[in-house]
């Protein structure tokens, strides 16, 4: 049997009863024109839209695409809009579930059909990236015989998680995340339109701002707690849906904050001065507000790593790595799971010790670079590796500090205007102790002056 007759079985039974399917999968558009978002690929001549055959000329350039953007921009939605569009079969492959076997039914199905119906076919294989190289292999006799029209959809950079030879085969798409505007068109055209929900209900204000923030720019996660939503009212016998129906629908309370004004700025200050004052359950709770609110994770881990400097420092060295391999974290897998990993984080920022010692010292050193206290670096320290430089006196005198036993010389590095500065002014906190030790033995054997 070949793969595309389930779709269009399940196609036949949406036009029979368009109820029968997800509000998401009725309101998916059928032309590039209804496509929510993604201006930059629909404009006019755009090599999406000769793709499809809009120039004039017909198709140009790859036959196939890689789509590269976050959860619910289109990806789907488009492959599904090409293959409409070029009037091909249309068959969906999963990378989580599929592997070469299928993709190589697939592409048998599709030499078969193109062969004995001339019906060529758009494959969309979403989660590219989940495919090993040799799976990833097997689909480049396809691709490179016109076989298919091979659509690919990944949330993972292309550049790392797909083959060489199939991404320079391939027109490369990037979606960029929906904005409020677009998911605020695509609301109230699911709420009216005939393949919607025809008018039933209708949205107030303040609960479409909150259906905002929990959709977090997908399209798909927006349509699906309306849907949810507008269900519960009906069943309440109500034609609007209330902020109280949509938060008992999403199991999620509406979160007083506004990610483009001062409640964005308030909550993020008050998560970094939480950490700041070691209050970890405070810290959580900000966090908490930022992730229901819809907040980007890489925007709070940012914070973090920020934190992990001007708050922490060498009191605790491992705080920065922590941060930082947070963000990285953060920017693999993406929310739910991202709420762990920021947890995480917070809870080892909050609990360290604090120091701002590396914070105030880089800002007394450059306030005095922007006062003109500077000077020439001294002779004995300036590069002494060209011909020339020693009748100039440049790297004589230097000290290796490693042919002596202590592994220290007592030479001046500062220039003459700032030999005798101290920046650094470390804490007793935590590990930042030993550094302090440090700092005296080591100002002493210099030879330098305190001031």
């Amino acid at each position: 049997m070949e793969p595309d007759l389930f779709t269009a079985a399940a196609e036949e039974r949406q036009g029979k009863d368009p109820a029968a399917s997800p509000l998401a999968v009725r309101m998916r558009p059928r032309t590039l024109d209804e496509v929510v978002g993604q201006q930059h690929l629909l404009k006019p001549g755009s090599p999406l839209r000769r793709l499809v055959g809009e120039s004039g000329g017909g198709p140009a350039g790859p036959s196939s695409v890689i789509l590269w953007g976050p959860p619910g921009t289109g990806k789907t939605t488009l492959a599904y809009v090409v293959s409409k569009a070029t009037n091909k079969r249309f068959v969906e492959l999963s990378a989580i579930t599929a592997g070469v076997k299928e993709v190589r039914a697939v592409i048998d199905g599709a030499r078969r059909a193109t062969g004995g119906f001339g019906k060529e076919t758009v494959l969309f294989l979403d989660e590219i990236h989940r495919f090993s190289k040799a799976q990833q292999d097997s689909l480049l006799p396809a691709v490179e015989n016109r076989w298919v029209t091979l659509i690919a959809a990944t949330t993972e950079n292309p550049y790392f998680s797909v083959i060489s030879p199939l991404l320079s085969r391939s027109l490369l798409l990037t979606l960029e995340p929906l904005t409020d505007d677009d998911l605020r068109g695509l609301l109230k055209r699911a709420l009216t339109d005939e393949r919607g929900l025809k008018g039933a209900v209708t949205l107030p204000e303040d609960t479409e701002a909150h259906l905002l923030r929990i959709a977090g720019g997908d399209a798909r996660r927006a349509l699906t707690a309306l849907e949810a939503a507008a269900g519960a009212a009906l069943d309440k016998g109500e034609r609007e849906i209330g902020l109280t129906t949509l938060e008992e629908t999403v199991d999620r309370a509406a979160v007083k904050y506004d990610r483009d004004g001062d409640q964005h700025y308030d909550v993020a200050s008050a998560l970094i001065k939480s950490i700041r004052g070691s209050d970890v359950d405070a810290a959580l709770h900000y966090l908490a507000r930022m992730i229901e609110a819809g907040e980007d994770p890489r925007f709070i881990a940012r914070r973090l790593m920020i934190s992990a400097s001007e708050d922490i420092g060498l009191a605790d060295p491992n705080a920065l790595p922590i941060a930082v391999a947070a963000a990285q974290a953060v920017a693999m897998i993406g929310f739910p799971e991202a709420a762990l990993t920021l947890s995480h984080a917070t809870i080892a920022l909050a609990l360290a010790p604090k120091s701002n010692a590396a914070t105030t010292a880089i800002g007394a050193a450059m306030e005095d670079v922007r006062k003109g206290l500077a000077g020439p670096v001294p002779p004995h320290l300036r590069d002494g590796h060209y011909k020339g430089a020693a009748k100039l006196g440049h790297a004589q005198g230097y000290v290796y500090p490693h042919d002596l036993p202590e592994g220290i010389a007592t030479q001046q590095y500062a220039p003459d205007a700032l030999k005798d500065r101290a920046y650094y002014t470390p804490t007793r906190h935590g590990a930042e102790a030993r550094y302090a030790d440090a700092v005296e033995w080591t100002r002493k054997h210099l030879g330098r002056k305190q001031s």
